[in-house]
């Protein structure tokens, strides 16, 4: 068994992002510019969303934080949007999900300029993505293959069980591993919370994805021996034995699946660490004028 270090991965993507913007600065061109837009003070949206403006700083993007208290109406909040979309100094802009109950979240979406929608959450990017098109791809299948790319796995002619059908992971991931792209050319199981023999399906899969938000969910009854497993999960666990009162595990039980497996994800340390340098990688390209020019 080998871990999938997203550690690892993430310390490559990022240095190598770095060295195109020193690249874009000696062409005479600026650096990228990433906005987050933070609205309330949730714990979990604060910690990423300053983590997004800390990995800015790392590979010479520049960034901005607007906060907005949690009471910002939903007008005023598309009135910010517009504003972002408009700004020419502007690469790409992030709406920090969750929004108080009172905004509409797939109107704030749907409002985002597809061009800055570096989360690639706008129905064009999604259809893009659909039809193989030059897009933004959601941070964490991005991220996903990011890591079979640098692990070199081979994903050709593979069975891949994705479990979880959500728009954000699991549909996106399905219809990236389907591609005739390296990694792709997969054949490709969706499975969700209505699948009948979930349990069988998951192993016959070479290569398991699972983004489900059910903590431990996968056992090693369920995986294939020599399976490439995916943890997209994470989740607190109570745990009086560690200093914080709790533990970070995923939706695989890690230390019954891992000694299955050829390759596999730890939670932490895997996935989560590839979804930023994702983020980072579609605003670079905002700012090259790949997708849209």
């Amino acid at each position: 068994m080998e871990l999938l270090d997203g550690k690892k991965v993430s310390t490559e993507v990022l240095a190598e992002i770095a060295q195109e913007v020193v690249s874009l600065k000696q062409q005479g061109a600026r650096a990228p510019h990433l906005v987050a837009v933070l609205v309330g003070t949730d714990g979990a949206s604060e910690t990423y969303v300053n983590s997004k403006v800390k990995h800015c700083g790392i590979v010479g993007f520049e960034s901005t934080l607007l906060r907005y208290n949690e009471d910002i109406t939903e007008r005023e909040l598309l009135d910010v949007v517009q504003r972002l979309n408009q700004d020419p100094n502007i690469d790409g802009f992030i709406v920090q999900l969750p929004l108080p109950k009172h905004i509409d979240e797939r109107k704030i979406t749907l409002a985002i300029a597809p061009e800055k929608d570096v989360d690639g959450f706008h129905p064009s990017n999604v259809g893009r993505l659909t039809l193989g098109l030059p897009t933004y791809v959601s941070a964490t299948p991005l991220g996903i293959v990011e890591i079979l790319k640098k692990y070199n796995i081979d994903t050709e002619g593979k069975n891949c069980v994705v479990v979880g059908r959500s728009n954000i992971v699991g549909t996106p991931i399905a219809i990236l591993m389907t591609k005739n792209t390296n990694p792709g050319n997969a054949t490709v199981t969706i499975c969700h919370s209505k699948t009948k023999n979930l349990k069988e399906i998951c192993a016959t899969a070479d290569i398991l994805i699972v983004a489900m938000g059910k903590p431990e969910f996968i056992k090693a009854d369920m995986v294939k021996p020599g399976a490439v497993v995916v943890d997209v999960g994470i989740h607190r666990i109570a745990d009086d034995s560690k200093k914080s009162g709790f533990r970070l595990v995923g939706d695989v039980k890690f230390d019954e699946v891992a000694p299955k497996a050829s390759f596999i994800t730890p939670v932490p340390g895997g996935v989560g660490l590839m979804t930023i340098c994702s983020l980072l990688l579609n605003t670079l390209k905002s700012a090259k004028k790949e997708i849209y020019s």
